[in-house]
C-alpha cells in the first residue's frame, strides 16, 4: 500500500512540476492535489528535492518507453534510406509530442534551468537523461558506420533541444519538422 501512495505522489508531483515548474510548485499544492497527508509524503521523501528527483526518474522511464514505442510506430511510415528510418521516426515522435495536449516543454531542460549548479542532484538527474538521449541517437546512427558518430549524435541532439525550446518559447509547432530537415542536411554526406 505504501508503494502505491508513493507512486501516486510522484505522479501528481510530476504533473504539477511539468505545468508549473519545480520551484513554483509547493509541497502544500502537491499534498492538496494528491490528497495525501504531509506525514505520508515525508515517510517516502526526506525533502522536496528527493520528490523532484523521483519525478524526474519517472518522467525519464515513461518518456523513454513512449519514445521507443513511437519510433517503432513511426518507422513503418518512413521513406528513403532504410538506414535512417528509426532516426527519422524519432523526429515524427518529437512532432507528435510537441503537438500533444501534454506538452509543457522538457522537464529535464526546465530542471537544469531551475537547478543550475552542475553538482546539484536534481541537475545531475536531468543531465543523465540528456546523456541517455545522446546514447539513443548513437544507437540510431549505428547503421551509417560513422567515424565521427559521437559528434554527429551531439549535433542532432542540439537540433532536437532547439526544436523543443522553439516549440515552448515561441510556439513553433513545426519545430520537429524543421529539425528533421536540418538533420537530413547534416546526414547528407553519409547517405
Amino acid at each position: 500500500m505504501a508503494s502505491a501512495k508513493r507512486d501516486h505522489l510522484v505522479t501528481v508531483a510530476l504533473a504539477l512540476f511539468s505545468k508549473n515548474g519545480y520551484r513554483a510548485t509547493g509541497i502544500d499544492t502537491i499534498l492538496a492535489e494528491s490528497a495525501v497527508a504531509k506525514m505520508t509524503l515525508y515517510n517516502h521523501f526526506k525533502s522536496k528535492d528527493e520528490l523532484i528527483i523521483a519525478a524526474l526518474n519517472k518522467r525519464d522511464a515513461d518518456f523513454l518507453l513512449w519514445l521507443r514505442e513511437a519510433i517503432k510506430r513511426h518507422s513503418k511510415q518512413q521513406q528513403g534510406d532504410e538506414r535512417i528510418y528509426k532516426l527519422m521516426a524519432l523526429f515524427d515522435a518529437l512532432n507528435e509530442w510537441i503537438n500533444s495536449d501534454n506538452f509543457y516543454g522538457c522537464n529535464f531542460i526546465n530542471a537544469s534551468i531551475e537547478f543550475k549548479r552542475e553538482d546539484d542532484p536534481i541537475h545531475v538527474a536531468a543531465a543523465a537523461h540528456k546523456k541517455l538521449m545522446i546514447q539513443i541517437l548513437l544507437e540510431l546512427l549505428v547503421e551509417l558506420n560513422l567515424e565521427n558518430a559521437d559528434y554527429v549524435a551531439k549535433q542532432i541532439h542540439m537540433i532536437i533541444e532547439g526544436a523543443i525550446v522553439m516549440a515552448v518559447s515561441i510556439g513553433e509547432k513545426k519545430s520537429a519538422v524543421i529539425a528533421k530537415q536540418s538533420t537530413l542536411q547534416i546526414l547528407q554526406p553519409y547517405l
